[in-house]
């Protein structure tokens, strides 16, 4: 009995590729729903130690991802938007010579989606 076994590297490394981009932006678009469920809509402030409320909105609009391929993807409220306020909500620190406590967004819905998100990676290439 002969057997002989063809192995397509090309083909494998493509295909891990396509998957890798696919799964990419599906945990940045995950991991955005779930930054934006975390902010709430209202007139107030939120507690420090809590995710930043939005008086119009806004905020939950910001929040946007994007990839660059199959190597990394990035999730965040855009600059243009918000503009330098978040830095100062999510770290604590200083805005418009007014100083704020930490209100973590991102931060804690990396937290709680990355086990969703390492699931996604199950049986990505077939």
């Amino acid at each position: 009995m002969k057997c002989e076994v063809e192995f397509d590297e090309d083909g494998l490394v493509a295909r891990i590729a396509r998957a890798s981009r696919d799964i990419l932006r599906r945990a940045g678009a995950y991991v955005r729903r779930v930054a934006q469920r975390k902010v709430v809509t209202s007139p107030k402030a939120s507690q420090p130690g809590s995710p930043p409320h939005s008086r119009r909105g806004l905020l939950k609009r910001a929040i946007l991802f994007g990839s660059d391929g199959d190597k990394s993807v990035l999730v965040g409220p855009g600059f243009n938007f918000v503009g330098p306020s978040m830095s100062a909500h999510e770290f604590g620190g200083k805005y418009m010579r007014e100083r704020y406590p930490k209100r973590p967004l991102m931060g804690p819905a990396l937290k709680e989606s990355a086990p969703h998100v390492a699931k996604m990676w199950k049986d990505a290439v077939k």
